[in-house]
């Protein structure tokens, strides 16, 4: 191995310095998507952990290296690498966290349909989010992810990410009041898609405890909580088994808002 190594005169390979500019290259094309994947749902929930996104990101961004447009070394090896590294932040944050406050209104409706039906107090621990929620938010807000997947929305929004950097080279965006609009378009979604879901279920349980209230009103042996609540829980049970498909439909809906809302903020925004 020595006279091999004394005939070449030193092995291929890199330099230090240019190690160490491959990090730093490495790092900038993986703080977008690494930024997104620890805000967004799902992939930003506990139930991922954290050494699996940070691997997750470093992959994606070794695969991104090669299409990105970096600014000169000059800019990478000096003060000016932190605001594009707070700015590369900045952009996954914003996607992400818009991508969350609409996926929240799945809860949102899981809350109002749980407190209207009488099942507030049935409450478990959030795999997503650490914190106690309704069981119904839950189940909605696993069946909203479930249908995000079935559509392979999130291989769209991945290759959004990729395709944004064509868009927003490294160190190019300056639509920063663009994000900021899209987190209030996000609130508007959050809201409008709660109510969709909740609606027509809550309207029902209205109905329901109306009948229950003339019901108890003509006969006082029948009290609130020995016949007006378990009919309450058996409704609000038939309710949401018949309105498996409805809101199926409501949950689409509220994907296809998020994947338009997103789309321009990554890609078409430039063109327009």
């Amino acid at each position: 191995m020595l006279p091999i190594i004394n005939e070449l005169g030193a092995l291929p390979g890199l330099e230090f310095q240019e190690l160490f500019t491959f990090f730093i290259l490495l790092l900038l094309a993986s703080l977008r998507v690494g930024s997104f994947l620890i805000s967004a749902p799902f992939f930003g929930g506990r139930m991922v952990p954290l050494q699996i996104r940070i691997v997750f990101s470093f992959c994606l961004g070794f695969w991104i290296l090669g299409t990105v447009k970096f600014p000169d070394l000059s800019i990478l090896l000096s003060v000016s690498l932190i605001p594009l590294v707070l700015q590369e932040i900045f952009i996954g944050l914003t996607v992400g966290m818009v991508m969350t406050i609409c996926f929240a209104a799945a809860s949102l409706a899981g809350e109002k349909i749980a407190a209207t039906s009488g099942l507030a107090f049935a409450s478990q621990v959030d795999p997503t989010g650490g914190g106690q929620s309704p069981v119904i938010s839950q189940i909605l807000i696993l069946f909203l992810i479930l249908t995000f997947f079935a559509i392979n929305g999130h291989l769209i929004v991945l290759s959004l990410l990729y395709k944004s950097f064509d868009f927003y080279p490294v160190g190019e965006f300056t639509e920063y009041g663009n994000l900021v609009g899209a987190g209030i378009a996000a609130s508007d979604i959050l809201f409008k898609s709660a109510a969709i879901i909740v609606l027509p279920i809550v309207v029902v349980l209205l109905f329901v405890n109306v009948s229950i209230g003339f019901i108890t009103k003509s006969a006082p042996q029948l009290n609130l909580f020995s016949f007006g609540f378990p009919m309450t829980l058996i409704g609000a049970f038939f309710i949401l088994f018949y309105s498996v498909d409805a809101i199926a439909f409501a949950l689409k809906d509220l994907i296809q808002n998020i994947l338009d809302l997103v789309i321009p903020l990554l890609v078409d925004q430039r063109d327009g």
